[in-house]
């Protein structure tokens, strides 16, 4: 949906005002290369989206937040007084999270508003929908009520309404990637200090296509504790022998190797191998991205999707076999699946000229092979969170 369509959606439900009525915009995200690393003290490699989510919002008279979307029935109308009292279970949790992590920051919106939502990113996907949403509705209030609009602390405000108004554990990743991207541009990201760098990612020919398995993802919190609790473990056995160590992911290579042996447990050492090989594929696709060799970072995508199969064990048949469908298509540089994993995502890097071919391909043999039916979204990788002017 455009923008004026949007604006002309906006009148139709809320009628004309002499407020002017301002447009926000913010992205989904897709993390390229650097999986289950937040937690490990490693870097991050996420990158924006072209699509995401548009809210346009207008000042009212009274005390009142009407909440509206395109994309989901659910609407309310709230007097600012009560907002965040009770959780409805519905998607305005979300939003009405950031508005009250602006009044524990002494932000409080001073007056009532008129918002409707809509979102291009598939809900469910894995592309920071929930993200999206917090970012574009922080960032659409600091604006309108005069307050800093710092993209570095609308992700943790954020990422905090997610974590105690929600209540989803999620890390800083997503929303820093949503309020931060750049055109044109991955993020890499330290996710335990926030220390962060632009680094090029002209993709000229190429696209990347996400691929969704739609297969439920319901191992993730249990396996994810899992993991979590035998890289601890791993994290134990080294500070026996470097005392300094704080993350696994501050492992050289070289120290891993030398060590490893300590490690009994051969369950336990996969997962240390695959956090210290996986932060160093991600320093080395900087590297390479750098000099925008697009076949070697295609490469470690697969090397990626491998280690996470084998070493970590967090995909599952659907996503292993979307990923071996999409390396059949000729023009596929790299593909691997992204985020938690058992279901959820891939994400492929394809020429332009293969991308009919490769939808059509791996979609038929994915649903052969599944019984499941894959979306696919060709995207770009686009701006962080803004303000839309004009006729945007």
């Amino acid at each position: 949906m455009s923008t004026q369509e949007l604006k002309r959606k906006f009148i139709e439900m809320y009628g004309e005002s002499g407020e002017e009525a301002r447009v926000f915009y913010a992205p989904g995200r897709v993390n390229l290369i650097g999986e289950h690393l937040d937690y490990n003290g490693g870097y991050v490699l996420p990158a924006a989206l072209e699509f995401g989510t548009t809210l346009i919002v207008r000042p009212r008279s009274d005390n009142k937040v009407v909440f509206a979307s395109t994309n989901l029935p659910y609407e309310a109308s709230i007097d600012y007084s009560g907002l965040g009292s009770a959780k409805s279970g519905e998607w305005i949790d979300y939003p009405i999270g950031v508005m009250v992590e602006l009044k524990k920051k002494d932000l409080p919106v001073s007056r009532g508003y008129e918002l409707l939502y809509h979102g291009d990113i598939p809900n469910g996907s894995g592309l920071s929908s929930s993200a999206s949403l917090e970012v574009v509705t922080a960032f659409a209030f600091l604006t309108l009520e005069g307050g800093d609009t710092d993209t570095v602390e609308i992700s943790l405000l954020s990422q905090r309404a997610e974590n105690q108004y929600v209540g989803v554990n999620s890390g800083i990743m997503d929303q820093f990637a949503v309020a931060n991207g750049k055109r044109d541009h991955a993020i890499l990201l330290m996710c335990d200090t926030l220390e962060y760098e632009l680094v090029p990612f002209v993709t000229g020919s190429y696209k990347l296509v996400i691929g969704n398995t739609n297969k439920k993802r319901g191992l993730v919190d249990s396996k994810y504790n899992e993991r979590r609790q035998q890289c601890d473990e791993a994290l134990a056995i080294f500070k026996k022998q470097l005392p300094s160590l704080s993350y696994l992911a501050e492992l050289t290579v070289e120290q891993f190797e030398a060590y490893q042996a300590k490690i009994e447990d051969g369950i336990v050492r996969s997962r240390a191998r695959h956090v210290v090989e996986e932060n160093r594929r991600v320093l080395d696709s900087v590297q390479v991205l750098r000099i925008n060799d697009l076949k070697q970072f295609g490469q470690y995508m697969n090397d990626s999707h491998l280690s996470l199969r084998d070493l970590y064990e967090v995909s599952c048949e659907e996503l292993d076999i979307m990923v071996e469908e999409a390396q059949r298509i000729p023009g596929t540089l790299g593909s691997r699946m992204t985020g938690a994993g058992f279901g959820g995502c891939t994400v492929s890097l394809v020429h332009e000229d293969d991308v009919e071919r490769f939808i059509c391909e791996v979609g038929k043999a994915y649903t052969t092979r599944t019984g499941l039916v894959g979306e696919f979204y060709v995207c770009g990788i686009g701006n962080g969170v803004e303000e839309l002017k004009g006729d945007n």
